[in-house]
């Protein structure tokens, strides 16, 4: 199986180094020096990796054949795709890869479906489930134990316990309100 681990940015320096944009949480194995990645546009590959360094919170890297910022530049926006085994597992049992959780149908406690999810996005503070719903929209979910209560690779499933708002349509809680969409929150405690 193939995963998109990085996404190179703009070069750094002279000597054919690029700032690389991690879509990986374990960079230090999938981005390690000599690791060879595929990558999309195919065109700009394989790569190995000769170098990498961490600069002002940046990841770094140099690959084996660009020494220079004119080669390193010509890079710029490669996607860098690792050969990851299927069945592989974090160490971890509470962690999972990004591979484990796409597709994954996610429901309520009580069963009820609320959709799929299509990406994880992470961010500085917190990962979060991209979920498709039935009608075609979106919602994300922190993925934080007090929320997915419970991910089920046998049965392929997340489990979540959402606090009210979270994935709630505007109309469900309005009517639940008993206000209608257009009237909007009450304000001061006035209606």
């Amino acid at each position: 199986m193939q995963l998109v681990v990085a996404r190179i940015g703009r070069a750094h320096g002279i000597k054919g180094e690029v700032t690389v944009e991690v879509r990986t949480d374990e960079p230090e194995l999938r981005l390690a020096p000599g690791a060879v990645l595929a990558t999309d546009p195919a065109a700009t590959g394989p790569l190995t990796i000769e170098t990498g360094r961490v600069h002002s919170g940046r990841l770094l890297l140099r690959f084996a054949g660009v020494s220079d910022r004119t080669g390193a530049e010509a890079l710029r926006n490669t996607l860098l795709i690792a050969d990851v085994d299927p069945d592989e597992r974090p160490e971890d049992d509470d962690e999972f890869y990004d591979h484990q959780l796409i597709d994954l149908d996610v429901v309520l406690a009580d069963g009820t479906e609320v959709g799929r999810i299509t990406e994880i996005s992470h961010l500085p503070s917190q990962d979060l489930f991209v979920v498709e719903r039935a009608d075609g929209t979106e919602v994300m979910i922190p993925f934080v134990e007090e929320i997915v209560a419970d991910i089920d690779l046998e049965r392929q499933r997340a489990v979540i316990t959402p606090p009210p708002g979270l994935i709630d349509d505007r109309a469900e809680i309005a009517s639940a309100r008993g206000e209608s969409e257009a009237d909007g929150p009450a304000e001061d405690g006035q209606r």
